[in-house]
């Protein structure tokens, strides 16, 4: 049965490989200690089992938290999403009738009003969000000294 054991780590670990989600490896583990339990009780296979369930269950609860704290799961916003927050230049004026157009970092985009106002050409705005291909912007504010 041992072989068994070891063909099911191979598995495991080949499928951690491929997924790098760090959850499969620990049941690679499981079936290796599975694998040492088969060496000492070579007919129950029963007992087996219930080591490696036992052990690849305790081995991720207790390494989940270690990983959570080294493993960043912020999201870096890319592609579409990375111009959430910049500013951008109308070169066609937006209206509530029709969308208009922004220059934002060197690419023009369809862009709407976040308010359905009109945004004249050459107007400064701010992206809030992406919506399908465009973007949601407003006006930015300018304020004068007096």
């Amino acid at each position: 049965m041992w072989i068994v054991w070891l063909i099911a780590a191979g598995v495991f670990f080949i499928g951690e490989i491929i997924t790098v989600g760090f959850l499969i490896f620990w049941f690679g583990v499981g079936s290796l200690i599975a694998m040492v339990t088969s060496f000492i009780f070579p007919d129950n296979v029963l007992l087996q089992s219930i080591v490696f369930l036992v052990s690849s269950t305790v081995l991720i609860l207790c390494t989940k938290p270690i990983v959570n704290k080294y493993i960043s799961k912020k999201s870096v916003p890319t592609n579409v999403y990375s111009v959430v927050g910049k500013v951008g230049i109308v070169t066609k004026s937006i209206s509530f009738e029709e969308p208009g157009q922004v220059k934002v970092d060197g690419e023009v985009w369809t862009a709407v009003s976040e308010d359905s106002s009109t945004i004249e050409k050459d107007t400064e705005v701010t992206i809030h969000k992406v919506d399908g291909v465009k973007l949601i912007v407003s006006p930015i504010q300018v304020t004068q000294n007096k």
